[in-house]
């Protein structure tokens, strides 16, 4: 096994704000890569949340999502600032960032302005509706892309508006991608000698792109995806129930020989051979009385003992957990799924592990999110040699 994280010697300049860009930076820090955040001197990042007594803050999200990374102040919108971040990115392979398009022109450090001083550059452009495109002058959130990218009008229950997800998917999915194209980039340019390259993504384009045959169907057939709750359409019995202890189960039993090992686990072999339910179209085309079937027999039983019948009879079959389920879970700890860090100020803190888990060169966190400027001295002395008096100077015209 290698000592070293398999993007050691990387350096990536996270410029953006909250999640879709910076994600993609953390994805990389948590594999090796130098992260340097560089933020808005007084307020910081948005992740921060609203300064308290005009000091930015590290709430646990900024702990989570800013972990291995090292912050610098500076501000982009003076030309003092500007020529700072040329010089640091004449270090730098990457640079991520998410601001609505043509602002990071206006203050002088748009791609073309980059490419200039470092022609290897790899600059990963996100933003609502990406860099061309009618809308793309658009402001863009994660709720705005769920809703515009088909995502999100299905999801739900018939009788109700469309949802969103409890977390921002669209967010965290477009920083994932991010990150993988990053890596694509880095490939072509170092093991295929190729140049640098700037990277357009827009943030409803990965929700988007995992909606699967959503828009082929349509094109096929007419056809509008709605509503149908927790259903599958393509599959019964399946479904969200709840036990007798008021807890929450998911079961998926839609395959012939599983349908028959759930039916023998619940000791009703017999639907098995019943004509309305033996075969699969049957049970999709009777999916409301078969699941209520199913949700009579958990409604009456424990949670423990659903679990016992169903993981013995080897149907598939999960709770719906909560952050204390997951906290004290055995299979959780066994594969760190989640880790625990020591946070400067509030000691050990447990967060979601590194993924995925490479066997050779694996990931991880050194850090949580820094404190707002905390690695100036750092950068600003040690990488870029400026001297304390000129970061005093920096620092009192309000550069840094």
């Amino acid at each position: 096994m290698s000592t070293k994280p398999p993007l050691e010697g990387i350096r990536v300049l996270d410029i953006g704000t909250l999640i879709a860009g910076p994600f993609g930076a953390t994805l990389l820090g948590d594999f090796g890569a130098e992260i340097i955040k560089v933020e808005q001197p007084g307020p910081g990042d948005a992740l921060r949340g609203t300064p308290k007594d005009g000091e930015a803050g590290r709430p646990t999200g900024w702990r989570v999502d800013a972990r291995n990374k090292k912050s610098v102040t500076l501000n982009l919108r003076v030309r003092q600032g500007q020529e700072i971040l040329y010089e640091l990115v004449r270090t730098a392979d990457i640079v991520i960032e998410n601001f609505t398009p043509g602002t990071l022109e206006k203050w002088n450090v748009g791609w073309e302005d980059l490419r200039k001083v470092n022609p290897r550059l790899i600059m990963v452009r996100v933003s609502g509706y990406g860099q061309t495109g009618p809308y793309s002058k658009r402001a863009g959130y994660d709720r705005i892309a769920l809703g515009f990218s088909g995502y999100m009008y299905p999801t739900g229950f018939p009788d109700r508006f469309p949802v969103r997800p409890a977390f921002p998917t669209a967010d965290y999915n477009t920083g994932t991608f991010g990150a993988y194209a990053a890596m694509l980039a880095l490939y072509e340019r170092d093991a295929r000698g190729g140049e640098g390259q700037m990277i357009d993504l827009a943030l409803y384009e990965p929700p988007f792109r995992i909606t699967s045959n959503l828009l082929a169907n349509y094109n096929a057939t007419g056809e509008i995806r709605e509503r149908i709750g927790n259903r599958n359409p393509t599959f019964a019995p399946a479904g969200t129930f709840e036990t007798k202890d008021g807890r929450y189960v998911q079961i998926a039993a839609g395959g012939q020989k599983v349908f028959q090992r759930l039916v023998e686990a619940m000791g009703m072999p017999e639907l098995a051979d019943d004509p309305r339910y033996s075969v699969s179209r049957e049970r999709i085309a009777r999916a409301d009385e078969l699941e209520q079937i199913l949700a009579d027999w958990i409604g009456e039983r424990n949670f423990a003992e659903i679990e016992e019948r169903l993981v013995g009879g080897n149907v598939p079959f999960g709770g719906i957990y909560t952050p204390a389920d997951i906290a004290v879970d055995p299979h959780y700890q066994a594969r760190d799924s989640f880790i625990t860090v020591e946070d400067p100020e509030d000691g050990p803190m447990a967060m979601p592990g590194v993924i995925p888990k490479l066997m050779g060169t694996p990931g991880k966190v050194t850090s949580t999110g820094p404190k707002l400027g905390q690695h100036n001295d750092e950068i600003y002395k040690g990488l870029l040699d400026k001297s304390a008096d000129e970061l005093a100077k920096l620092s009192k015209d309000g550069i840094i």
